[in-house]
């Protein structure tokens, strides 16, 4: 904890300099000075803070970070800025090459789920709204009210953009007030029930900025970022008398198979910062040695710290969605209004030229993958060649309820864990859904949505076609045509908003910091309980910066005592 002692004039000054300077120091991606792959990297390397992970978290941290000491940001993946535009996110989702920015998994429950591998994480795959957290979640994590709202500014002034919302997002926002999902909250990034416009990261002219727009605000001589690094495991000084296991850095390979050594310079202030991602931090953790004994003995590693929560508590928001081909063209565009419901779910869309021959495709890449094989004639009903112009609207649920658990599947860290996110298993969940996709059935049947469906169609005409689309894994019933319940166990997908693995008071503390484990702290969507806001992304790069301004707060109080 920060001592008492420190002083209020002191510390405000200190960060005034340091946020005048700024201007000073910033490079324009893609970062010419800092930005280079790994196979450039000398064999051994130290500084002052490692940062595993150029994610959402990540960038924001190493920026932040870089102001006063010698950060080293290590990313798996490469540079975001190839594929920028709003066209580019069904691709990149589909795409399973190596070299994708988007790594497919499967969980046990039969869900298609990704995970990023690209600078700016999940920000540059994304569907890109932009939302803060509720006031009531900021209390209940027990973060400062005012770094808070500082630090969501301080990301939104280089990512976050109103939308410009045209006749498909505004026919869904009339017919969510049509329905009663009230007020009217305009266009906002606040936390409001009722319906709003949220924010996005794609501009007015289309093009998509990432958490790795971030790294602008670094100082270009006080960091370096390594693009397709690898990390192996975290290293550690050996306990003795009565001490802790310290990190002192990491062992990572190239793309060419190299192992290199990152170490932390002496002081013991100088920490490795863990920020890979809900299924990479909780799989990095155990790769070193922290994490269930017995799971670890099981794949020859040696357990440095039995600590059986690490895994624990994965959890990812279901969602349903509904496509409503539509007798009219529509824009494309991706998730710009919500309507956040009492009942805590919140009920989104999206429109354009809808190719749904990529389901197919990317059913059968699936399948190939986790050696399943599909009913045919499940891939193939209902499946057009041809784009249709269609909207979507979808739920997805707050919370959730339910959670499961990730394991591991390899020692070697490019091997997806295995993750069971055990959907629905808490009834108030399937509760939810089920009042849900009831408000999406009265929003389809809305006058607001009148002129943008075909004739005769009827929401449960609509409902009965997503069950022709191979939309996951799981077993199909008939009675889903009848059973909303049903419907929604059969229909789930991902909005890709897992998190878990790396619980605030179960594996690490309310300062981020291991359990157990001195110089080390686990800062992303892995230590929240539950998934903040309508979409994360915001709060996640808001926790980068919010961690950054905290850790220099207490460089600068351990200073002085």
């Amino acid at each position: 904890m920060v001592s008492s002692s420190w002083n209020p004039f002191l510390f405000s000054s200190f960060f005034g300099i340091l946020i005048l300077s700024l201007p000073c120091f910033s490079e324009k991606a893609p970062y010419s000075t800092f930005a280079r792959d790994a196979t450039s990297s000398p064999k051994v390397i130290s500084f002052d803070y490692i940062i595993i992970g150029g994610g959402t978290a990540g960038c924001a941290l190493a920026a932040t970070l870089s102001q006063s000491f010698h950060v080293l940001l290590l990313e798996r993946g490469d540079l975001p800025y190839g594929n920028p535009n709003i066209n580019g996110f069904s691709s990149n989702l589909a795409n399973i090459s190596p070299s994708s920015p988007s790594q497919l998994f499967i969980s046990t429950d039969g869900v298609f789920n990704h995970r990023a591998r690209v600078l700016g994480g999940g920000s540059a795959i994304n569907a890109g709204f932009f939302t803060r957290a509720s006031d009531e979640y900021v209390k209940k994590v027990g973060w400062n009210d005012k770094l808070v709202r500082d630090s969501y500014e301080w990301v939104e002034k280089k990512v976050a953009f109103e939308p410009q919302v045209k006749q498909w997002q505004s026919a869904v926002k009339n017919g969510l007030l049509e329905v009663g999902v009230k007020p009217d909250n305009g266009f906002t990034y606040q936390h409001l029930y009722g319906t709003k416009v949220g924010g996005s990261i794609f501009d007015s002219q289309g093009q998509r900025h990432t958490a790795a727009d971030l790294l602008e605000y670094a100082n270009p001589t006080k960091i370096t970022l390594l693009l397709n690094a690898t990390v192996q495991q975290i290293m550690f000084k050996p306990a003795g008398g009565g001490m802790k296991p310290r990190a002192n850095g990491v062992r990572f390979q190239d793309s060419q198979g190299n192992s290199h050594l990152a170490y932390l310079k002496e002081g013991s202030m100088n920490e490795v910062l863990l920020s890979a991602g809900a299924l990479g931090s909780p799989q990095m953790l155990m790769l070193s040695g922290i994490g269930p004994a017995e799971q670890l003995k099981a794949h020859g590693i040696s357990v440095l710290l039995d600590q059986p929560m690490v895994g624990m508590g994965m959890s990812d928001n279901p969602m349903n969605a509904v496509i409503i081909p539509s007798p009219k063209p529509l824009e494309v565009s991706l998730i710009q209004v919500v309507g956040i419901t009492e009942f805590e779910s919140y009920i989104e869309a999206s429109s354009g030229p809808l190719e749904l021959d990529w389901l197919r495709t990317m059913a059968n890449n699936f399948a190939r993958i986790a050696n399943q094989s599909l009913d045919p004639s499940v891939i193939n009903r209902g499946i057009l060649n041809t784009p249709i112009q269609a909207g979507v609207i979808l739920d997805k649920l707050a919370g959730p309820f339910s959670s499961g658990f990730l394991q591991l599947s390899s020692k070697d860290p490019n091997v997806n864990p295995l993750v069971t996110f055990n959907y629905f298993k808490d009834p108030r969940d399937l509760q939810r859904c089920v009042q849900g996709m009831r408000t999406i059935a009265e929003v389809i049947e809305s006058t607001s949505l009148f002129d943008f469906k075909y004739p005769f169609t009827t929401a449960q005409s609509l409902f009965n076609t997503m069950l022709t689309f191979p939309l996951n894994l799981r077993p199909r019933h008939l009675s889903a045509s009848v059973s909303l319940e049903q419907f929604c166990i059969d229909t789930v997908v991902t909005i890709w908003h897992y998190h878990g693995g790396c619980q605030v008071g179960k594996v690490v503390d309310r300062d981020y910091k291991v359990v157990g484990i001195d110089g080390l702290r686990v800062i992303d969507g892995s230590t929240f309980i539950d998934s903040p806001g309508t979409n994360p992304q915001a709060t996640v790069m808001m926790l980068g910066r919010y961690m950054g301004m905290k850790i220099l707060r207490e460089r600068l109080v351990g200073a002085r005592n």
